[in-house]
Parts: C-alpha cells; sequence; structure tokens
C-alpha cells in the first residue's frame, strides 16, 4: 500500500508552482514587396529602304537641279565675257565697185548687184544711176519685171518705173538713189552712205548721176 503510493506524484499545489510566462503571438512576417514588372521593350520598326522608283525620282530631281545650277553658271560666264569682249557687227561696206561704164546697155536694168550691195543699176541716154532696192512703203523688196517695164513690191503691190519713180500702190515716194562716180581705175564707184531722194529735189545733185 506504501510502496504503491510512492511512485504516484504528488499534486502539485498551484499556489506553490511558479508562473507560466504566457507565449506573445506570433507576429506575422510582413509581405515581400513584389517587383514591378520591366517594361516591355518594343524594337523601332525598321524603315523600308526606298523603292527604285523613289530613288529614280531623286537622282532626277538632283539631275535637274545639277543642270540648272550648270546653265546658270554659263549665263552669268557669257555675261561677263560680252563686258569683256564687246560685240562688233561687221556690217558690208557701204562703198564698192560695179565694172565699167560699157558693161552696162542703155535701157537695161542690171540686177546682178541686188542680192550682195542691193542696189540696180541702171543705164538711161542721160547716164548710169543706182537704185535702192528696197520700197519706200514698208521695206520689202520689189522685184524687175522686165515684160511689164516696171520694179512691183510682193508686199502690198507698189509699182516704180524704170526711174524710180513710184505710180501705183501705197508707195508714198519714188524709191531712192545711191552716190556714184567713177573710180581712178574707170569703174564705176556706188557709196550707199550717201543717199539722194526725188521729193526733195535731190535726184539734182550731180552725184546721183554719172553722165557717160
Amino acid at each position: 500500500m506504501g510502496e504503491e503510493n510512492k511512485d504516484i506524484p504528488l499534486a502539485s499545489n498551484p499556489s506553490t508552482a511558479s508562473p507560466v510566462t504566457p507565449v506573445p503571438a506570433a507576429t506575422p512576417a510582413p509581405a515581400v514587396a513584389q517587383a514591378a514588372p520591366k517594361p516591355v521593350v518594343t524594337a523601332a520598326p525598321v524603315k523600308p529602304l526606298a523603292s527604285p522608283a523613289r530613288r529614280q525620282f531623286m537622282i532626277s530631281w538632283l539631275s535637274l537641279a545639277w543642270v540648272v545650277f550648270a546653265a546658270a553658271t554659263v549665263s552669268a560666264l557669257s555675261t561677263v565675257l560680252r563686258f569683256l569682249f564687246p560685240n562688233v557687227l561687221f556690217e558690208p561696206k557701204t562703198s564698192f565697185k560695179v565694172g565699167k561704164p560699157d558693161q552696162y546697155e542703155v535701157g537695161k536694168v542690171d540686177t546682178r548687184w541686188e542680192d550682195k550691195f542691193g542696189v540696180w543699176v541702171i543705164r538711161s541716154p542721160e547716164g548710169i544711176y543706182a537704185l535702192s532696192t528696197v520700197c519706200t512703203h514698208l521695206g520689202c523688196k520689189p522685184s524687175w519685171l522686165d515684160g511689164e517695164q516696171k520694179f512691183k513690191c510682193p508686199c502690198h503691190g507698189s509699182g516704180f518705173y524704170k526711174t524710180g519713180i513710184n505710180f501705183e500702190g501705197p508707195a508714198p515716194r519714188p524709191l531712192e538713189r545711191f552716190s556714184i562716180s567713177l573710180a581712178d581705175d574707170g569703174q564705176i564707184l556706188i557709196d550707199k552712205s550717201k543717199k539722194f531722194q526725188f521729193e526733195k529735189g535731190e535726184w539734182m545733185n550731180p552725184l546721183s548721176l554719172l553722165a557717160v
């Protein structure tokens, strides 16, 4: 009986037992901050190469620009050259010889010099004279019509006698005569720088008719 009681632990006296320290509640662990998502980097779109037509268009414009630049440069240089080398007009001589008097037949209109010198040489019983081939209306060139014995202007129909006197059409006055004389070598010398007009009485000048 006594041995059985020896193995049974005595109940602890509450009053004598050491106080039990309460275990504090576990503090929850702080939440782990999630990393912000990385921005998605989008690659820049690759520009397509210029099409052949576009390249050709650009080349054409560049070529045109160079051509315009070259033309402007040449124009500027030509302007400078004009100042350095002024233009000189070489006009035909106003004084020339047309052969000897015996080479002209009385009553005939000689047209050999109308294209080269712009004159008709006519020999009349009174002498030899040189008529201008310019119509006194608007400056056209009449033609000698041997069958009709007159000068006829094709532009407006003016007509002139062999002497140069106007008689039909709008021409307001006769043809002009040029100075005519004999040179030292016996040839006929015509000087177009000296003109004689009938209406001014200048046909009376001895230089308007070569007496032979």
